[in-house]
């Protein structure tokens, strides 16, 4: 696994963390929740531009979570024994079916909250307290035409010296979001492309927007839950996972 990249631009690929059959499956239980909602696979007029439901549960999703590869690649990135073992991917997937229309969620530059906070909106403080990563897993074919979560690189760098003032406490995502220098929107972007089966393991703090038009064929389906770490990340230098030298560079940036 590249964790020099991963330190440097905010996420790595997993390729093939999972079999296609496995993703399948997986497609198979969210058309079923779909189809709760009165959206008929065979029947585009019932599509609408983006559906949100919870990821779903069950074997082939637990199948998933529980990968050896991305186990093994959790405790390259966060440590071993500091996060959370769960047999459910969890999470939200948005649904993104072809249109030439505004997702209307989403769609907009942001980092991931990590935890409640006292005004009950979600709330991250420079330790990523309860985040570990935020993880994409891909259950179907994802291509430039399909509406990709759009990564912007090195960006997670510059997120560290905002929160620091605010110590364990924290602030809301929106703060954040209303701090950062323009400039951080100009760096280069990645897109989360890949095949069934493939999943982005990304920095809490990266920076990333849901994209449109999806110009592709068939409905996009991607989960994107937070790998839970059981405490925040040490930042005196004594932390050797690569999400806290990640932060602990970005700090050193303000400097």
């Amino acid at each position: 696994m590249d964790v020099e990249g991963f330190e440097r631009d905010g996420y790595v690929a997993v390729r093939g963390a999972f079999d296609a059959d496995t993703a399948a499956a997986c497609r198979e239980m969210i058309w079923g929740s779909l189809a709760a909602r009165g959206i008929d696979r065979d029947d585009p007029g019932t599509w609408r531009p983006s559906v949100e439901i919870p990821c779903p549960s069950g074997e082939p999703f637990a199948t998933a979570a529980t990968s050896p590869v991305l186990t093994a690649a959790y405790d390259e990135l966060i440590g071993p024994g500091r996060w959370t073992r769960r047999d459910w991917v969890g999470g939200a997937v948005p649904v993104r079916f072809p249109s030439e229309e505004y997702p209307g969620t989403g769609s907009g530059y942001h980092i991931e909250g990590s935890y409640e906070g006292p005004d009950g909106s979600f709330w991250v403080n420079v330790r990523s307290r309860a985040r570990g990563l935020l993880a994409l897993f891909l259950f179907s074919d994802i291509g430039a035409d399909d509406a990709p979560t759009r990564l912007v690189k090195g960006s997670h760098l510059y997120i560290p010296p905002i929160l620091q003032p605010y110590g364990e406490a924290g602030i809301p995502t929106e703060q954040v979001e209303s701090q950062w220098r323009p400039s951080v929107l100009c760096r280069a972007t990645a897109h989360a492309t890949g095949k069934a089966g493939d999943v982005y393991l990304c920095h809490p703090f990266i920076v990333h927007t849901a994209t449109w038009p999806h110009r592709g064929s068939t409905p996009r389906m991607m989960a994107q839950p937070a790998v839970h770490v059981h405490d925040g990340f040490v930042l005196d230098g004594s932390d050797l996972s690569p999400v806290a030298r990640a932060i602990t560079a970005g700090l050193a940036l303000s400097q």
